[in-house]
């Protein structure tokens, strides 16, 4: 993700210049507010978008994701794995590159408490799998939301997981722009379920042969 503008911070207080803000929408903190920032590059991924993955992810079960692990790629705010954690997920990774994004993502975790339950990696989305994948990281979901514009990093990063360990039992999720679609497959990786909603789409992959955990997606 290139460098964020319209961000104003000091030192390691940080006074973010907000554009919108969003809201966890169900868990244990729910309503709680995320900080966005101002400008175009960054494009959190809506509250209404966020509701419905989640609801794809949790059918008629609020429990579903207690205990499990996320990788949140292109993080930017990381509205989508405090969302996880919110819901009960026991450890989330983001990862992205751009340091206002990381210092966001912080100033958002601050307030929540959640200190033993995630890592944030300020590196591109294949070098943070290469390294995850070495400490033997095996993620249950997998989400991604590269800048719109940035049609190439979504086949790096969906190749990469496809070549690697990392996904080999995850749940793969790509938000992408609904008028440009995804390749059905990515090496292993295979599309099982596209969602579309308005000008945006979930597309979901699985490893060749993988078995979702027990009460997941």
């Amino acid at each position: 993700m290139p460098a964020l503008r319209g961000v104003q911070h000091s030192g390691a207080d940080c006074t973010w210049a907000l554009d919108n803000i969003l809201r966890i929408i169900a868990g244990t903190f729910r309503s709680r507010r995320l900080a966005s920032l101002k400008g175009d590059e960054i494009r959190p991924t809506s509250d209404r978008l966020r509701e419905t993955l989640f609801n794809v992810l949790t059918p008629g079960n609020p429990s579903a994701l207690k205990g499990s692990v996320w990788l949140d790629l292109f993080a930017g705010t990381g509205a989508v794995g405090i969302e996880a954690l919110s819901r009960g997920a026991a450890m989330v990774y983001f990862v992205d590159s751009a340091k206002d994004a990381v210092e966001l993502i912080r100033s958002n975790l601050q307030p929540l408490g959640v200190s033993g339950s995630f890592q944030i990696f300020q590196q591109k989305s294949e070098r943070a799998i290469l390294t995850l994948d070495r400490q033997q990281i095996r993620p249950d979901f997998i989400f991604l939301d590269p800048p719109y514009a940035l049609g190439e990093a979504y086949q790096k990063t969906l190749e990469a997981l496809g070549d690697s360990a990392i996904a080999e039992k995850a749940l793969v999720i790509a938000e992408h722009e609904r008028k440009n679609d995804l390749a059905e497959e990515y090496g292993p990786l295979r599309r099982t379920r596209k969602l579309e909603q308005g000008d945006a789409a979930l597309s979901f992959y699985r490893r060749s042969g993988s078995k979702p955990a027990a009460n997941r997606e």
